[in-house]
């Protein structure tokens, strides 16, 4: 039993939600709510009404969710009454949502249930890695799928995840160019993305996540900064006051971000009225000093200018999905946040910068950039 968002018309809605309900007989209903700031109350409403067994989703929407099931007796307890399984993919969770939801779990049920991750793509007809049911920490997405075969291949300082197996695309209707350049000279299939070993002496143990090869840049000094990882080093140092990040820093001096802050939580350690402003929320002083913090404190733990940001902005108007900065599964489209803010981007690099950015200790290379 479903009650889910996600479209149709992508693999992960299509192929496997909806096609796991037809598979085994199920029960599908369509939430017409998404996990964005203006349609969550409809998921909301849904979820006080639908005891789904299972839920496959984006973290965005488990990151929405948690607060609600904390105060909403109703709504965790038509939650959980039939859950077996959370699932999520197509972004990373923090491990702080992640622990939140096995407690939540645990209190409402007495027992912890199980959290399911993995990896894929629509060229992967969804399911490409999972981490299966033993050991997963956030951040992991396992080892491939049973039929697979993953290679990990160097490129650069990296190792990009080609996959082969029954479920591979034999490639793009009416393009034989893209085709080619999309499967290596062992006819694997090119994922784009990196993974290393959790364990490289356990391979048993699985695959992390470590970014996506087409989102990483240089710095003007020649500096690598693998965005996925930083991303997932801001989340996890801002502890739940970050809904997202975007890096930005392409042939500059240092890397900055643009974050997109979770409203809800900032409001909460502003203590403002319900109907403050969202530009008054975010400049409270005790907001501000709570990213300031953060990013001080990542700062600190750097080893080179590509494991920090040196400046920071937040933005007050959330991602755009007609203008493609969300995708319709709800993660962050990189590139197009730093194309349509490229406003803010200059902002984050003007000497001197404006008094709404956060600057993050002196910008200063290391002796391992050199």
């Amino acid at each position: 039993m479903l009650c889910c968002w996600l479209p149709w018309n992508h693999t992960a809605g299509g192929n496997h939600n909806f096609g796991i309900v037809l598979y085994n007989g199920g029960t599908f209903y369509i939430d017409e709510g998404k996990p964005t700031p203006g349609l969550f109350d409809v998921t909301l409403k849904n979820l006080r009404e639908i005891p789904a067994t299972a839920h496959f989703t984006v973290p965005r929407t488990y990151e929405m969710l948690l607060p609600h099931l904390r105060s909403d007796r109703t709504l965790r307890d038509t939650f959980f009454k039939k859950l077996q399984i959370y699932f999520y993919a197509a972004a990373g969770l923090g491990q702080r949502f992640w622990d939140e939801l096995r407690d939540l779990a645990i209190d409402a049920c007495g027992e912890e249930l199980l959290i399911v991750t993995g990896f894929g793509a629509t060229e992967t007809a969804p399911f490409a890695l999972t981490t299966g049911g033993v050991g997963a920490v956030a951040g992991m997405i396992g080892l491939p799928s049973p039929g697979m075969e993953l290679k990990l291949a160097p490129v650069g300082a990296k190792k990009e995840a080609r996959v082969k197996g029954p479920n591979i695309t034999p490639g793009y209707w009416g393009d034989e160019a893209l085709t080619r350049a999309a499967f290596d000279e062992e006819g694997f299939y090119r994922l784009g993305d990196a993974m290393d070993w959790v364990d490289p002496a356990d391979p048993q143990k699985g695959l992390m996540f470590d970014g996506r090869l087409a989102e990483d840049f240089k710095l003007s000094t020649g500096t690598w900064v693998s965005v996925g990882p930083l991303r997932t080093k801001i989340l996890m140092q801002a502890a739940g006051l970050a809904q997202d990040v975007v890096i930005a820093g392409h042939d500059r001096d240092f890397a900055a971000a643009m974050v997109f802050p979770n409203m809800a939580l900032c409001r909460q350690t502003s203590g403002l009225a319900a109907d403050a402003s969202v530009h008054d929320v975010l400049a409270h002083p005790a907001v501000a000093a709570r990213f300031q913090a953060a990013f001080d404190t990542l700062a600190r733990q750097a080893t080179g200018s590509s494991t920090f940001v040196a400046r920071a902005i937040l933005l007050e108007v959330p991602p755009s999905l007609d203008a493609r900065e969300i995708t319709d599964k709800g993660s962050i489209n990189q590139q197009a946040v730093l194309r349509t803010r490229a406003a803010f981007v200059e902002e984050l690099f003007a000497t001197p910068p404006p008094a709404h950015v956060i600057v993050c200790g002196p910008v200063k290379a290391s002796p391992r950039d050199t």
